[in-house]
């Protein structure tokens, strides 16, 4: 499981985006958005690195920690 703390999300839209990046790289990730802490939690076989990739490609800031 892996955990990112994303910026910029303020709706499903945003929600629906990031999910969708993230499930091209990796059919099969599971992803859960919580909107009001903007915490993204991936089960992925994608490792952490790639996921900050393919999210701020999407357009969302990942913050480091």
């Amino acid at each position: 499981m892996h955990t990112l703390f994303v910026t910029g999300m303020t709706c499903g839209g945003c929600t629906k985006a990031v999910t969708k990046a993230i499930q091209l790289q990796d059919a099969n990730a599971t992803v859960q958005v919580d909107l009001a802490t903007q915490k993204v939690e991936i089960e992925s076989r994608l490792d952490r690195e790639d996921l900050i990739t393919i999210v701020t490609n999407a357009g969302f800031p990942v913050l480091a920690k």
